[in-house]
């Protein structure tokens, strides 16, 4: 496992970050971008690291400010402060054209710094991803009495099915994130982007993959459907998947 080491950022904090030197440089890297209150210790991240490292590749995982190892308190955390955490690693950490890798919001994060920096990616690999999910998933999904209890706090805490601590979503996070909008006017990337979904996904419905994959204007985009698969996809069945899908992007 590759040591951990610290970008500074111009507020003084500090982002967390494993990076795996390059052996072939005729390869593009691999950038891997986690999801929502996770951190660059995850079975995917792991699994793709060990990959590139067998392959000879440069690979790069990372936590966002106020996640893991990195500095900063989660709840001041938003989509835009993720979105240029994640292209100060693109530019100051990786080595030449990557393949992003996002998984969740990570998949929105990665399609971002996609956006903003074309000509420093090769490709995207989203997992179940959850482009404009404060808005079409979130607060479309929230009752009228969770409106009100975070228009009137600021905060909403929900019961979390993959921790003992609650999610915590601030009314920072809604509002700042339709900034950053992205499946309804398109989006204009022309590099491949392979996207895997599993249709058990109780967090980010298959319905929501299909239409981020009709929103790419590219022509080679490929949507994979896992009938049984889950929000993590992080079976032996589903890591093998994914690696197929970044080193087929070589």
């Amino acid at each position: 496992m590759s040591e951990t080491q610290y970008l500074s950022r111009p507020d003084g904090t500090r982002l967390a970050y494993c990076a795996t030197a390059a052996r072939r440089a005729d390869k593009p890297g691999i950038l891997f971008c986690g999801g929502f209150k996770s951190d660059m210790t995850g079975t995917k991240a792991m699994a793709l690291e060990a990959a590139a490292q067998q392959q000879g590749l440069g690979f790069v995982r990372f936590d966002y400010f106020g996640h893991g190892q990195s500095d900063g308190a989660f709840l001041d955390g938003t989509i835009g402060r993720w979105k240029e955490d994640t292209l100060a690693v693109l530019r100051e950490v990786c080595v030449g054209p990557q393949i992003i890798v996002g998984s969740s919001m990570g998949g929105w994060l990665a399609t971002l710094a996609a956006l903003a920096l074309p000509d420093r990616t090769a490709g995207l690999v989203l997992i179940a991803p959850a482009l404009d999910f404060t808005e079409d998933l979130m607060w479309a999904g929230m009752s009228e009495q969770q409106r009100a209890v975070l228009l009137r706090d600021g905060i909403l805490r929900e019961p979390s099915q993959y921790s003992d601590q609650p999610y915590e979503y601030t009314l920072k996070l809604i509002t700042e994130g339709r900034e950053h909008m992205i499946l309804k006017p398109g989006i204009a990337y022309d590099r491949p982007v392979r996207i895997l979904q599993g249709m058990e996904d109780p967090d980010v419905p298959y319905m929501h993959a299909v239409k981020t994959a009709a929103a790419f204007q590219g022509g080679d985009t490929r949507l994979t459907l896992i009938r049984d698969g889950d929000h993590r996809l992080s079976r032996p069945q589903d890591l093998a998947l994914l690696t197929e899908a970044v080193l087929g992007l070589l």
